[in-house]
């Protein structure tokens, strides 16, 4: 797989297609409950392996990729909002899908389905957990087993996030770019699958780390409407995320971590949104099995002792539908 297939651009991770992948912080979940959709609190920084080759470790080489940031028990949500084509993303967790539980392939399924459909799918927060909810992506060191790779598969060997595209072919994308030009003759410019949640300024042990499973919330994982002849059979691009504990990043590259997570119960208190996201014309896809079972990590970490104040009917705000350097691949 050529190594410039995906561009890094600030913090906003482009795939073949018009793909778009920004790493957005956020408020953690209680663990018991089902929640309205956390808002954003600005972007995870992210910065390129190649360009910290003496003070990454040695896998890290070898896999390439991109680093991010992450304090214990901090949780993201990946956003999708300025993906310019159509495209089908597998978002793997430790190299387990985040949509269907099952190990990571290097081709699409619809029995069960391994991807998410952009620009349909606007951002992702959690695993999918069926009956419109996901549980949160929520990071933990390796080594616990209470990350998702640990519990699906008994191993915790990768962690990070691994992320791969397929395009649409050629003439499914030619009607669809046709139909784009008929819709904005009517309609002016496009109005897009709506931006992501408007970010807030948060308040002021070990290298490798991965994603558990935290609180519910409502969210949708969209059904793949189109023919499976539509997508590519091959990968255009993938990227290989590394999760990096705040210390260890600043020894790496040299740069101050961000602050510490803003505390949810003082957002609420100050009146802030949280945000509901619901398209009537989209089918939810079904929990998977495989990832039925996952525990939070709360388990292993123990109780979250957090404050939580829930947000008021009116916190709740619903939203409406919806050049760079490149990035070096490895073995993975």
């Amino acid at each position: 797989m050529a190594g410039t297939a995906v561009r890094i651009d600030g913090n906003t991770l482009g795939l073949p297609g018009g793909v778009a992948v920004r790493f957005i912080r956020t408020l953690r979940l209680p663990e018991t409950g089902t929640h309205p959709l956390p808002p954003g609190l600005g972007e995870f920084p992210v910065r390129r392996v190649a360009d910290h080759l003496d003070t990454v470790p040695e896998q890290w080489r070898a896999r390439g990729g991109v680093m991010l940031p992450v304090y214990l028990r901090e949780a993201m949500w990946l956003d999708f909002s300025g993906s310019a084509e159509p495209a089908a993303l597998q978002v793997g967790v430790g190299k387990v899908c985040a949509v269907s539980g099952r190990p990571w392939s290097d081709r699409l399924s619809r029995k069960p389905q391994n991807y998410v459909v952009l620009p349909r799918q606007p951002w992702l927060d959690g695993i999918n957990s069926g009956s419109g909810t996901v549980r949160q992506f929520v990071a933990v060191p390796l080594g616990l087993g209470a990350t998702v790779e640990g519990q699906v598969t008994g191993e915790e060997v990768w962690g990070g996030i691994q992320l791969q595209s397929f395009p649409l072919r050629a003439e499914p994308l030619a009607a669809w770019r046709r139909d784009q030009r008929t819709l904005r003759r009517r309609s002016g410019p496009a109005a897009g699958y709506g931006a992501a949640p408007p970010a807030a300024a948060p308040a002021p042990g070990a290298a490798a780390m991965g994603l558990g499973a935290g609180g519910s919330m409502r969210q949708e994982v969209y059904r793949d409407a189109r023919p499976a002849r539509d997508w590519t059979d091959e990968p255009a691009g993938r990227v290989f995320v590394h999760l990096v504990t705040p210390p260890q990043w600043h020894r790496i590259t040299g740069e101050a971590p961000p602050p510490s997570p803003v505390d949810r119960a003082a957002y609420t208190r100050a009146g802030l949104p949280w945000y509901d996201y619901y398209d009537q014309a989209a089918e939810d896809l079904p929990a998977a099995n495989d990832l039925a079972t996952v525990k939070p990590v709360g388990n292993w970490l123990g109780d979250d002792l957090a404050p939580w104040q829930p947000p008021t009917d009116n916190q709740v705000t619903p939203l409406k539908d919806p050049p760079g350097k490149p990035v070096q691949d490895g073995k993975w």
